[in-house]
Order: C-alpha cells, then sequence, then structure tokens
C-alpha cells in the first residue's frame, strides 16, 4: 500500500470527516479557508487514492438482533488454502472483517450472530464444512468497549506541496 504525502489542508479535512462523515463540504471549506469547490476535489482526489474508502452509516448490530460478537482465530491446513478460504469466508455474511495474520493464527475473523445458538450454527453449518480450515480458537466479546478511527493528528504533513497535486483554485477565503 503506497504511503501518501499530505498537506495540513488534507490533514484538517481528514480530521473533520473522520469526526463527522455527514459535515456539509462547505463547513469543512469555511474552516479550511478555501473554497467548496476545492474541498470537493480535495476529497475525490482523497478517494481516488484510497486514502479515504467511502462513507458509510454505521449500523449498531445489538439494535437489529445481533448480541453475540466473537472474534475467531483460523488455522489453515496449509497456507496456499488462503485464498480459497477466503473466498468462502466471504460468502457467509455475519463475518464482516477477516485479516490475514502472523502469529498463531494464519487468520482473524470477526462475526456477530444473532446469539449464541445462532453463533453454533454459523460454526457447524458455514464454516465447518470449508476446506482447508484445520481448526479455530473462539473469543466472545462481552461488550464493545469502543471503536474509533485511525488518529488524524499523527500523520506526516507537508508544509508545502510541490507535486502540483491539487487544482490552482484552491486559493485562500478572504
Amino acid at each position: 500500500m503506497a504511503h501518501h504525502q499530505l498537506d495540513h489542508i488534507d490533514a484538517k479535512i481528514l480530521k473533520m470527516i473522520s469526526a463527522n462523515a455527514r459535515i456539509p463540504f462547505l463547513e469543512v471549506a469555511r474552516v479550511c479557508r478555501i473554497s467548496g469547490a476545492a474541498i470537493h476535489q480535495r476529497i475525490q482526489k482523497l478517494q481516488k487514492l484510497g486514502v479515504i474508502k467511502g462513507s458509510e452509516f454505521i449500523i449498531d448490530p445489538s439494535t437489529i438482533g445481533y448480541s453475540t460478537c466473537a472474534f475467531m482465530g483460523i488455522f489453515l491446513k496449509d497456507a496456499n488454502m488462503f485464498k480459497s478460504v477466503v473466498k468462502e469466508l466471504e460468502k457467509i455474511p455475519e463475518i464482516v472483517e477477516c485479516h490475514y495474520t502472523t502469529g498463531r493464527f494464519a487468520m482473524f475473523i470477526k462475526i456477530y450472530a444473532k446469539d449464541n445458538q445462532d453463533f453454533l450454527r454459523i460454526i457447524h453449518e458455514k464454516l465447518q464444512p470449508i476446506e482447508g480450515i484445520s481448526s479455530t480458537e473462539t473469543i466472545v466479546s462481552l461488550s464493545d468497549a469502543f471503536q474509533r478511527q485511525i488518529p488524524i493528528d499523527g500523520i506526516e504533513v507537508s508544509e508545502e506541496n510541490e507535486s502540483g497535486f491539487y487544482d490552482e483554485d484552491e486559493n485562500e477565503i478572504e
């Protein structure tokens, strides 16, 4: 994954939209002291570069009946089976994250289930039949203490944008 050099305006934009994805672009423009069109261009460029992956509404799983959250470490029969196992895991809608990891497990997944019975059903009917999984280890989450975005304050910021990265219409608003 490429590391992109961002300037102080990019950092300010990222901080504002990660705190509130629904903030109007004109409010971001006012705080950044550049035009609304410039904000729009910068956000499009950050999306194109993959710095911003999108915006979404985050659903609280417990409010729609998913009261069990678990993390599962997966051991593979053969490391070469990773891609085929991932393809099968992607077919299970209750699995919301999948990571290729170092350490004890080849991969680590996050699963939501309606309750413990539903979780057991997912294991027996959906996970155990997957060719390539040798065994698993499960950790059930008792509660979600917090979730947050990566800190924007710690990103590298260039003082000057020497690359001609953005268009000329980013003049400060007087």
